[in-house]
């Protein structure tokens, strides 16, 4: 068999029983010698034809990422059986014990509503702040490195939904998604939203206001956290708000996997995989580290990159 790999490639290159730099090889030699013995053997013949038309559909239907082959939708239906058990959950199961109080929540955290003399607890403000702060993560991961080549479904209207129903609006991309992303034009990283998300200072504000976020609900006394934890049982905002923050955490470190295969950093950066698993901190302190596109040339145009 390797020695029929190597008779077809030189044959093919012209440089039988030559490596690729005009010198002789082992394999090379081996193929010219069964050849000799064996000028007409069939087996052979049917080896060379299998392998250059492999290698013809590969040039044919290869792309980026390995795009050129066809979508497994076994993903898609797991995660729109997924979706469809959540929208269900909150409709219909989710707690709604105090529908009153969680329109008051929610005034008052849109600051819709003046000062009553009610103290918010700590933990619920910090975790509505980090649901404000999660969209502008997931924007960083996805734009440019998650957009669809193969699918006209533009990724930018789910992330600004998300700005209001978190992990609920994204979802549905992600049933849709189809990778690989398409070739990145230079000029986009200079213009709005790109040159703002791939901004190293945009990425630290994140992280260091997430951080700050955490530790504020994180240093709250007891008595905090177990009215929290009673909010969580009786209120259907706050409830369903604790399931988007873990639905959030739980795809980030998928996401922040693909955003660094696509900027072929998976090897040198690979030990923020398991830190991603840490909510909101893993994926931004990711966002803070990982290279600008503009160092990966692979993912630019490469038409635009000759007229450069």
């Amino acid at each position: 068999m390797g020695a029929a790999m190597a008779v077809g490639w030189e044959e093919r290159s012209g440089t039988r029983g030559a490596g690729r730099d005009g010198k002789p090889t082992v394999l090379g030699w081996l193929g010219s010698l069964n050849t000799e013995q064996n000028p007409e053997n069939p087996f052979l013949e049917n080896e060379e034809i299998s392998l250059e038309e492999e290698n013809d559909g590969g040039k044919g239907n290869g792309t980026a990422g390995g795009g050129g082959e066809e979508r497994d939708w076994t993903t898609s239906f797991l995660l729109f059986g997924l979706y469809a058990g959540l929208i269900y959950y909150v409709v219909f199961v989710a707690p709604n014990q105090t529908p009153s109080s969680d329109v008051y929540f929610l005034k008052k955290l849109l600051n819709v509503m003046g000062d009553d003399g009610f103290q918010m607890n700590e933990v619920l403000m910090a975790l509505w702040y980090i649901m404000g702060l999660y969209p502008f993560v997931y924007s960083m991961l996805l734009l440019p490195t998650a957009r669809s080549e193969k699918s006209s479904v533009p990724v930018w209207p789910f992330l600004i939904v998300s700005g209001f129903l978190g992990a609920y609006g994204l979802i549905p991309y992600f049933i849709l998604w189809r990778p690989p992303p398409p070739p990145i034009e230079e000029t986009e990283l200079q213009r709005w939203p790109l040159n703002f998300l791939e901004s190293k200072l945009t990425a630290g504000i994140t992280f260091a206001a997430g951080l700050g976020l955490l530790a504020y609900a994180g240093l709250s006394s007891g008595a905090v956290w177990k009215e929290f934890y009673q909010y969580f049982k009786a209120s259907r905002f706050i409830h369903v708000t604790c399931m988007d923050f873990a639905l959030m955490s739980t795809f980030a470190p998928f996401w922040v996997y693909n955003d660094m295969t696509a900027r072929k950093w998976d090897k040198k950066g690979l030990w923020l995989l398991p830190v991603s698993l840490i909510p909101f901190l893993g994926p931004a302190l990711y966002l803070v580290l990982r290279p600008t596109l503009s160092s990966v040339p692979t993912l630019l145009n490469p038409s635009t990159s000759e007229e450069e």
